[in-house]
């Protein structure tokens, strides 16, 4: 076992927990990174708590006014499935917008709830460098593409191929659906009318 100490007192600020989580992420399991700092990182504390829950030991070393040394070890080699929401409440409400989305660091995949109005949608435009995956949670609606439009309800599954071309219009119900895809930076932001 080998523990990487991190003394942050002299780390600009929005340096400090990048840098922290790079040296916890490389380490080995059973291995640690004891921090230094001059106060109780709670709010660092929580952060590891999000990112891996049940994946991590916080001791401390030393908790005195202005000296305070963290041991922060790695218990598992990879973060646990856990519940992140539940797709029925963030469709509840009805409202128009992003009713949910996948909000994780360093992560692979993006995911989003989007929930579209009565009568409203999105005007046709062309995706992005990704295939997204689509289920339909509540509604009905019809999906625009380049052939023609695509009646969806609920529990279809629709595959949208990166660069193709689409658009979304509610029923008179609405309509909220489940985005999945590979995870990139967005380029494109589309507005619910």
């Amino acid at each position: 076992m080998s523990d990487v100490i991190i003394d942050v007192r002299e780390v600009p600020k929005p340096q400090r927990h990048p840098q922290i989580f790079g040296a916890f992420d490389g380490l080995a399991v059973g291995d640690a990174v004891i921090l230094v700092n001059d106060h109780d990182p709670i709010p660092l504390h929580n952060q590891f708590a999000d990112r891996h829950p049940g994946g991590f030991a916080w001791d401390y070393l030393v908790r005195e006014p202005g000296d305070f040394r963290i041991r922060i070890s790695k218990t598992l080699d990879a973060p646990v499935p856990r519940v992140l929401g539940n797709s029925a409440d963030a469709v509840a409400g009805g409202e128009a917008g992003v009713a949910w989305k996948l909000d994780l660091d360093d992560r692979p995949l993006d995911a989003n709830i989007i929930t579209l109005a009565p009568g409203g949608g999105i005007g046709e435009h062309v995706g992005g460098e990704v295939d997204v995956l689509i289920h339909v949670l509540d509604g009905t609606g019809v999906v625009g593409t380049q052939t023609g439009p695509v009646p969806v309800a609920v529990g279809d599954l629709l595959w949208l191929p990166k660069h193709s071309r689409r658009s979304f219009s509610a029923g008179d119900g609405g309509l909220s659906y489940l985005t999945v895809h590979t995870h990139r930076e967005p380029t494109l932001t589309i507005t619910p009318r």
